[in-house]
């Protein structure tokens, strides 16, 4: 099983232009938003959270200087055009900080709403979108929410199956609800989330995840 380390943390306004990269390879034709305004003014909105997970790359700035091909090569590797470089430096290399998904939920009152979930596809099968899920519910209960609720493609089943596993149960359907092939909604919500039940089922869920990708989730900031 590929093991790839990476951490979650709270989205950033430098953020943006991956995101909306991974926005537009993950919903192709039902992006969130459509420009970077919009994303500005969405992850600055008081009820929406947002958090990313990222892996880090060194990179020797000098080696860049000296071999444009290799600037090249390591562009098409990671597969974006503007990768965000984070202010930390260390023997003349500095550490980019490169976006593998995203996740962000709007809480009102005692309920938040799952917004999206994304993983970049060349990382997908690997766990990182069931941590950003639990990143999102350990976020909820934080928040004070006690039930989370959510909208899914009826043709999405593997993703049903992840929220099915995390308690999640489908309440009904919303008909059209994706513009761009009127395909429907499933929606789905949980129990309430500070029960012992569910608190109790989750904790087992999360250390199994833990055990099962130990030596890939770094840390959440």
């Amino acid at each position: 099983m590929q093991k790839i380390a990476y951490f979650i943390r709270p989205i950033r306004d430098e953020d943006i232009p991956q995101v909306s990269e991974l926005d537009h390879e993950s919903f192709p034709g039902e992006r969130l938003f459509r420009s970077y305004t919009s994303y500005k003014q969405e992850i600055h909105n008081s009820l929406a959270h947002y958090i990313v997970a990222c892996i880090k790359s060194e990179v020797n700035l000098q080696a860049e200087q000296e071999n444009p091909i290799k600037i090249s090569w390591g562009r098409r590797l990671f597969g974006y055009r503007q990768i965000m470089l984070t202010r930390k430096w260390h023997n003349n290399t500095h550490i980019r900080e490169y976006i593998v998904g995203f996740a962000g939920l709007w809480a009102m009152l005692n309920e938040a709403h799952i917004i999206a979930i994304a993983v970049k596809n060349d990382y997908r099968q690997i766990g990182i979108g069931e941590r950003l899920l639990i990143s999102i519910i350990e976020m909820a209960s934080q928040l004070d929410a006690n039930v989370i609720t959510l909208e899914v493609r009826v043709s999405n089943k593997i993703a049903q199956a992840l929220y099915k596993k995390y308690g999640f149960q489908i309440v009904g359907t919303h008909s059209k609800y994706y513009s761009n092939n009127d395909e429907d909604a499933t929606l789905m919500s949980t129990g309430d989330i500070t029960s012992d039940p569910f608190q109790s089922c989750f904790r087992q869920l999360k250390e199994t995840h833990k055990q099962k990708r130990e030596g890939s989730f770094v840390q959440l900031v």
